[in-house]
């Protein structure tokens, strides 16, 4: 098994570390370090993780003045609570970037936002949601005639 650990170079590891937790429903904790933390999902695969601007020599992650934050990478989450998620997401930011709607590609709803260093953001959900099912009109058993009640 491969995974990926997409990390993004952030001005408060903190600041961020609540906001990615409180945008994704998580009880609040401390990251591991001042200068590094991960967000982990219930069963401990990493969702992201936080690097400080400047704390190593990692050539990408050494200041935002280099390119703006987020150029060339899209953060795209898939959730299973699409609706709390954008709930949590409403309280966090003022305007979201993009409203929910369905993706044509994925045929599930999603919502953008920014996030407190300026990355772009997309929730989405886990899973398209299904149109209610209509209840088959009963058959009456003496004639088979579909009943009306």
């Amino acid at each position: 098994m491969k995974r990926t650990w997409t990390i993004i170079g952030v001005s408060d590891v903190l600041g961020s570390f609540k906001w990615y937790q409180s945008l994704f429903g998580q009880p609040e904790t401390p990251p591991g370090h001042d200068y590094f933390g991960q967000i982990l999902d219930t069963d401990g695969t990493v969702l992201l993780c936080l690097h400080q601007w400047g704390a190593h020599e990692h050539p990408s992650l050494m200041s935002p003045d280099e390119a703006p934050p987020g150029n060339g990478l899209l953060l795209f989450f898939r959730v299973d609570d699409f609706d709390m998620a954008l709930k949590r997401a409403r309280a966090l930011v003022t305007r979201l970037e993009e409203e929910p709607h369905v993706n044509p590609n994925t045929q599930t709803m999603e919502f953008s936002l920014r996030d407190l260093d300026g990355y772009y953001v997309t929730i989405s959900a886990l899973s398209a949601s299904r149109p209610a099912r209509r209840r088959p009109k009963k058959l009456d058993s003496k004639n088979h005639k579909q009943n009306q009640s």
